[in-house]
C-alpha cells in the first residue's frame, strides 16, 4: 500500500508516539532520536517530565512523517529496554473526535531534510530566480488622520525547485519584512537585510516544496506528484516576469502559514500511569 507524504508538518495520529517508563539521564533527546531515527526520519522528539500522580520519570513525543514508520518503531520498541535498564512503553496517538489541527508548512530546513532522505541529496536542486529589494515607507495612523514614517527592510524572493529524476518542476514565492522603527544605524540595517534576505529564500523555498507530495510505494520506492491545488498566480509567469515581480500589482502574495508544533489536541490508546513497569 502506497503512503502520500506532503511538506507539512505531520498531525496525523498514526505519526506520533507516545514512549513513557523514561529514566532520567543526560540527553534523553538524544538517545530517544537515535533510537528512533533507524525507522525513518523524524519531525520532533520532545520530553517531559511525569505528572506527580505518574511518580518519577519522563515521558516522550515522537512525530514521525510517515505513518508506517511510526507503526514499525511501536513494534519493535514496546517493551525493549533500548538505552535504559527499564523496559519501556511505547504507544500510538488517538487524535480527540471533533478536533481538528491547523496543519502548518514545514520551514525550509526540514522540507530539505525530506526531500534528501526520500529522492536523495543529488535528487533535487533549486535555485533563487530572483530576491528583491521592496524596502519602504508605509503606514498610516487613521484615527490621528496622520502618515507615520515606518522604515522597514523588506525583500521578496522567488525560488524555483526541480526534481529532474521525476520531472517535477515548481516555482515558491515569498514576502518578508522586519521593522527597524526609527533606527538610523546603518550596521543594525545591513543585519536585518541579511537576516530578511534569507528568511524570504527560506519561505519561498518552503512555498515551492508545498506544491509537491511524495508517494511511498510498498517496495520503498518513491514517486512524486505535482499538487495542483497548490498553484499561485506566479506559476503562470516567465522568468522575466518573475523577476520584475515587484511592478506586478495585481498579484496575491499571500503567506503560507508555517509550522507550529501543537500536542494539546492528542490523547493515547492508554493512560500513562495505568501501566505499570515490569521489575527487573
Amino acid at each position: 500500500m502506497a503512503e502520500v507524504l506532503e511538506f507539512r508538518m505531520p498531525t496525523g495520529s498514526a505519526q506520533t508516539l507516545l514512549v513513557w517508563g523514561l529514566e532520567p539521564q543526560p540527553g534523553l533527546e538524544h538517545c530517544l532520536f537515535l533510537a528512533f531515527r533507524k525507522f525513518g526520519p523524524l519531525y520532533s522528539v520532545r520530553t517531559h517530565r511525569n505528572a506527580a500522580v505518574a511518580g518519577p520519570g519522563y515521558y516522550a513525543i515522537i512525530k514521525f512523517y510517515s505513518a508506517g514508520d511510526a507503526s514499525r518503531a511501536q513494534r519493535a520498541c514496546n517493551g525493549q529496554r533500548l538505552f535504559q535498564k527499564s523496559p519501556l512503553k511505547v504507544c500510538v496517538c488517538i487524535k480527540q473526535k471533533g478536533f481538528q489541527q491547523r496543519v502548518f508548512a514545514l520551514n525550509s530546513n526540514k522540507c530539505q531534510e525530506l526531500a534528501n532522505h526520500y529522492l536523495g541529496f543529488s535528487g533535487w536542486s533549486s535555485r533563487i530566480i530572483t530576491l528583491q529589494n521592496v524596502s519602504g515607507f508605509d503606514g498610516e495612523n487613521e484615527e490621528l488622520g496622520e502618515t507615520l514614517q515606518k522604515r522597514s527592510v523588506k525583500y521578496l524572493c522567488a525560488v524555483e525547485v526541480t526534481l529532474r529524476n521525476h520531472g517535477v518542476r515548481t516555482r515558491g514565492v515569498a514576502l518578508s519584512e522586519e521593522d527597524l522603527g526609527n533606527s538610523e544605524d546603518p550596521l543594525e540595517l545591513l543585519e536585518a537585510s541579511r537576516r530578511v534576505q534569507k528568511l524570504a529564500v527560506g519561505k519561498a523555498l518552503s512555498s515551492a516544496f508545498q506544491k509537491i507530495f511524495l508517494v511511498v510505494l510498498e517496495n520503498g520506492k518513491v514517486a512524486v506528484e505535482y499538487n495542483s491545488t497548490q498553484e499561485e498566480p506566479t506559476d503562470s509567469l516567465t522568468e522575466e516576469e518573475l523577476k520584475g515581480l515587484v511592478q506586478v500589482n495585481e498579484l496575491s502574495l499571500e503567506q503560507p502559514d508555517f509550522e507550529e508544533e501543537v500536542l494539546s489536541d492528542l490523547t493515547f490508546d492508554e493512560e500513562l500511569p495505568s501501566w505499570k513497569m515490569p521489575s527487573n
